[in-house]
């Protein structure tokens, strides 16, 4: 995939193969966000979205249409550092990753099947990196995967509700899932150690909890999530006065 000068204009132009080849070409268009409708979003209300907004017409809100994909990183990403989660994702993807189909990079492996997860053994679970909690949640969606994609739950909240209903789902996961698989631009990431300090400090100049987050937010209901995505872009994190916490390496427990 790559981004070309046309006659009119930037223009996507798409290889695929593989036995998915059709299904993602078809795609692409939700994955860059040509779904999203960031012209309902008004910023007003605060001068510091205002003036991100105006600064980045090119941001989007992309939907993969694939909850199991979304699913495995987001169980992976569950209360740990974002370097214990990407640690044991590579490990996963090495030992249960098919290699990517086509002149891919050597070494590239796509997500492991629900099968595929469900044949993991707990001493190669455990040689991942991966603690009991979060083994559990993933055996658990893996068990029930094919009934927790879009076509099951058309909408966000059904999503999340079918996901929550599943031992090691929570709400931080249910959003973070339906953010990547439906693009929701309104459910927000509860729960999250960092996002609440993130948009605290933005847009109230000091540090607060997920509830006080939640009420920041409350203005632009409907794009809050599209809020935080600005955010991102433009917003601020308070001063670190301490240690970084650091990773868990749960295979030497």
């Amino acid at each position: 995939m790559r981004a070309v000068a046309g006659p009119a204009g930037l223009e996507v132009r798409v290889r695929a193969w593989g036995p998915g080849a059709v299904w993602a070409g078809t795609r692409v268009p939700g994955w860059l966000g040509a779904h999203d409708r960031p012209e309902e979003f008004d910023p007003a209300g605060h001068p510091l979205l205002v003036e991100v907004h105006r600064r980045s017409p090119w941001l989007r809100l992309g939907s993969t249409g694939r909850t199991w994909d979304a699913l495995v990183p987001a169980v992976l990403e569950q209360k740990v550092t974002v370097i214990e989660a990407h640690r044991v994702w590579r490990a996963l993807l090495r030992l249960a990753g098919e290699p990517a189909p086509g002149p891919a990079p050597e070494g590239m492996r796509v997500v492991p099947t629900p099968h595929r997860v469900l044949a993991v053994t707990d001493w190669q679970w455990h040689q991942c990196g991966l603690d009991g909690a979060r083994r559990r949640a993933l055996r658990a969606v893996a068990s029930v995967a094919s009934r927790l994609e879009p076509e099951h739950a058309a909408d966000s909240a059904a999503l999340q509700k079918r996901l929550m209903s599943v031992p090691g789902i929570g709400v931080w996961t249910a959003a973070e899932v339906v953010q990547r698989t439906l693009g929701d631009p309104d459910t927000v990431s509860y729960g999250d150690f960092h996002l609440k300090n993130l948009v605290g400090w933005s847009l109230a100049g000091r540090k607060t909890d997920d509830d006080g987050m939640m009420e920041l937010l409350e203005p632009w209901r409907g794009h809050r999530q599209r809020v935080v995505r600005l955010l991102y872009v433009g917003g601020s994190m308070p001063p670190r006065r301490g240690p970084r916490v650091a990773p868990t390496n749960y295979r030497r427990i």
